[in-house]
């Protein structure tokens, strides 16, 4: 697993991951706010499956290394 997803995008996955968490949990969204399980996790890992399915890259550092 190549890293392709830059540090902006980064951030926003793992901000917006844990927001969603924390709704469901809070109990304001309901059981779908788990779904957010799935920007933290590639968020935290730095690899998304849909970019690589669709040819994308946010890691620009990761692009001059390909």
């Amino acid at each position: 697993m190549k890293a392709n997803v830059g540090t902006i995008d980064r951030t926003l996955r793992i901000i917006v991951g844990l927001a969603l968490i924390a709704l469901s949990l809070a109990g304001v969204i309901g059981v779908w706010g788990w779904i957010g399980v799935l920007p933290l996790a590639t968020g935290i890992f730095r690899f998304c499956p849909a970019y690589t399915l669709l040819g994308i890259k946010t890691c620009k550092s990761c692009s001059a290394k390909s």
